[in-house]
């Protein structure tokens, strides 16, 4: 097959890969949003219905858990089925824990709507099925950018989302607020039909006429892949500290004697310059080793939380952490996706990434959960937050020695 031919088959790709990339970072930009406003409902859910402060914290630990187990069931049942029927059922089973939590004041409802449904929810409008998608949809040299675009548009949602959920909570209460962030969710349903009509896009005159491995191929193929295990553990890190940290944040700043708006503030800067970060790691990602730019990204997120340790307390250090953290923030998951495509192609890319990203959803887990604990236990968050950086510095030296090259059972001649 000649150059001139794939040209003209990419080509014809250009739109469609266009249509999905946009409506993937508009999925994301609700879910997501929706998602990183959870820690302004900490305080006010617990006063308000008269629970303990872990009743919610537990929730929402528990939906990063349930996430977490979902999917790899998830992005198998995209790569099987579609990502069109996936991203509009997780959409309204999201709405519905949401809706849930809203109209049923007790803890259970807590835990059955944001801990089981929302974690639901969300492995079916996230990272491991849209960006999959969107992975799907570019060719190899283009994917490590698409992917990253997808994430820095679908952070707009947490710059928008969370101080109109701050406002509403202020006037409305609790209810009113997680009601609204259902409609979020709900109105991004139809974008669905988007992914209707996804294809593969041709990649490469290298990879073109290569039969693609089983899933239960790439299953064994990863397992004893040495470069994914690492990525796998390093990636737990990821998790510990966004939770930890979306979670908890507002309430440290409480503990300081801050504003109560500075943490609504706070959370927004995040998702401002996690639009930058996520788009400039996807374009450094295409240029230099993913890995690479992992253990880096890790190395700087410890520095940051040392930080606001040691340094006196202030807005200007707040918001300078908050900016940091969020060029910092999704940074890891195109390129972690990117990665995973490097050593494995992108025929079960959202089944791997899913595996990869139950660690990640353990570490989210522990964040959310600790983060309550200890504060519950001795009125500080101090030792979470040192333990959060010493996982940095961990998970920079787990990152290291990770190679990209392509594993023995990635897509290969079909004569072979």
């Amino acid at each position: 097959m000649t150059a001139e031919l794939v040209s003209s088959k990419r080509s014809s790709w250009i739109g469609n890969a266009t249509v999905i990339i946009v409506a993937g970072a508009l999925v994301m930009a609700a879910a997501m949003g929706a998602r990183q406003s959870f820690g302004l409902f900490l305080g006010p859910f617990s006063f308000e219905r008269g629970l303990p402060l872990t009743v919610f914290a537990f929730a929402i630990a528990l939906h990063n858990l349930v996430w977490g187990l979902a999917q790899p069931f998830a992005g198998a049942a995209a790569d099987r089925f579609g990502t069109a029927i996936i991203v509009g059922f997780g959409a309204i089973v999201y709405a519905a824990g949401l809706a849930l939590t809203a109209l049923v004041p007790t803890g259970l409802g807590a835990i059955v709507g944001i801990g089981i449904l929302v974690g639901i929810g969300l492995s079916c409008t996230t990272f491991g099925v849209v960006l999959a998608a969107v992975g799907r949809a570019v060719s190899p040299e283009r994917r490590s950018v698409a992917m990253g675009v997808a994430s820095a548009v679908g952070s707009i949602g947490q710059i928008g989302v969370v101080p109109l959920a701050q406002t509403v909570i202020d006037g409305s209460g609790v209810a009113a607020g997680l009601l609204f962030l259902g409609l979020v969710v709900l109105l991004a349903t139809p974008l669905c039909l988007a992914f209707g009509g996804a294809k593969a896009a041709p990649s490469s005159l290298s990879e073109l006429g290569l039969r693609q491995p089983t899933l239960g191929e790439a299953l064994r193929e990863a397992g004893g892949h040495r470069g994914y295990q690492l990525l796998t553990i390093g990636f737990f890190t990821c998790g510990l500290q966004l939770a930890f940290i979306g979670t908890h944040l507002p309430g440290y700043l409480a503990t300081c004697h801050m504003p109560a708006a500075l943490g609504a503030t706070a959370l927004a800067v995040i998702g401002l310059f996690n639009t930058i970060g996520s788009w400039l790691c996807g374009w450094l990602g295409a240029r230099w080793r993913p890995q690479h730019l992992l253990a880096w990204l890790y190395l700087i997120r410890a520095a940051a939380i040392a930080a606001l340790l040691v340094l006196p307390p202030s807005e200007a250090l707040v918001l300078g952490f908050a900016a940091v953290m969020g060029l910092l923030w999704l940074g890891t998951v195109p390129l972690t996706s990117n990665l995973i495509a490097r050593m494995f192609g992108v025929r079960h890319l959202g089944t791997l990434f899913g595996i990869c990203f139950l660690s990640h959803q353990v570490g989210s887990f522990i964040g959310a959960w600790l983060g309550g604990y200890a504060f519950e236990a001795t009125g500080s968050y101090n030792s979470v937050w040192v333990f959060t950086a010493l996982a940095g510095l961990f998970a920079a030296a787990v990152h290291i020695p990770i190679r990209d090259r392509a594993a023995p059972g990635a897509p290969r001649p079909s004569h072979c």
